[in-house]
């Protein structure tokens, strides 16, 4: 695969990513990872660091895509201030320790960890699923430790946390406009504490390409977030325009598609 196929896989990567992050709130890193295990693989990259590197690049991109995605909702009003900052202290923390697990576990457990995990979502987006309002109101030790929740598995699994951050949030009484655009600003802390984590743990593994920082490959990243910043923004216009029905069994397909390959492997 010659570099030029390989940028204009990056940049492909970033619209879609970047898109998916305005219109889910899933901060794009469901896509991003599966294409960038099968990216580093075509590049000869070792497989035992393959997914360790996809998931620390996702979040780093996230960063951005994140940024772009929750200004776009912070215009539109619907970021919900004391519930990010409620939350902000466990989504840190948690995502910290969720690098730490996956620094601890072989490529293969992690693939396939994040396989089940890409499955259940598409099942639950299949069958409609949708969180149930609430108007619970929980405590800061709650917040905490719901945030200590979401961070690690996102950091996990590399992503923005919004596939569970939205439900939480629609419980605590928020609507879904609310829940999506909050989600949005999480994936931040998330993906930026994560990130600078995945760096500091693959600091110096003697399987990193070239140009590889820790576990963080920066051509992806840059290829990536070329185009997802300005695709973050028209997911945002399009999740106040698009069915909801469609869009919903489309991304539970691909997402089929995606844990499945992913368990085989």
């Amino acid at each position: 695969m010659t570099f030029a196929a390989i940028l204009a896989s990056y940049l492909a990567l970033g619209a879609v990513a970047g898109t998916m992050a305005g219109l889910f709130g899933v901060g794009g890193g469901i896509i991003i990872v599966p294409v960038l295990v099968f990216a580093f693989g075509l590049q000869g990259i070792p497989p035992d660091i393959t997914m360790h590197l996809a998931v620390g690049t996702s979040l780093a991109t996230i960063v951005v895509t994140g940024a772009s995605s929750a200004l776009g909702h912070f215009r539109r009003g619907s970021i919900h201030r004391p519930w990010l900052l409620a939350l902000l202290p466990g989504l840190m923390l948690g995502a910290m320790a969720g690098v730490f697990i996956a620094d601890n576990l072989s490529g293969t457990v992690l693939g396939t960890l994040f396989g089940i995990f890409v499955l259940l979502l598409a099942g639950k987006m299949a069958m409609g699923l949708t969180p149930k309002p609430g108007t619970m109101a929980p405590g800061k030790t709650a917040m905490t430790i719901a945030g200590g929740v979401v961070g690690a598995i996102s950091a996990l699994f590399g992503i923005g946390g919004g596939t569970m951050t939205v439900p939480w949030l629609s419980r605590c009484g928020a609507t879904m406009t609310q829940a999506v655009g909050t989600s949005a600003a999480c994936g931040l802390p998330i993906a930026a504490v994560g990130a600078i984590t995945f760096i500091v743990v693959g600091w110096g593994n003697p399987l990193l390409p070239p140009l590889a920082t820790g576990f963080v490959m920066w051509p992806a990243f840059i290829g990536i977030v070329a185009t997802s910043v300005l695709f973050a923004r028209l997911g945002v216009r399009l999740a106040h325009v698009l069915p909801a029905r469609v869009l919903r069994f489309s991304f539970a397909t691909l997402l089929a598609v995606v844990g499945i390959r992913f368990i085989l492997a």
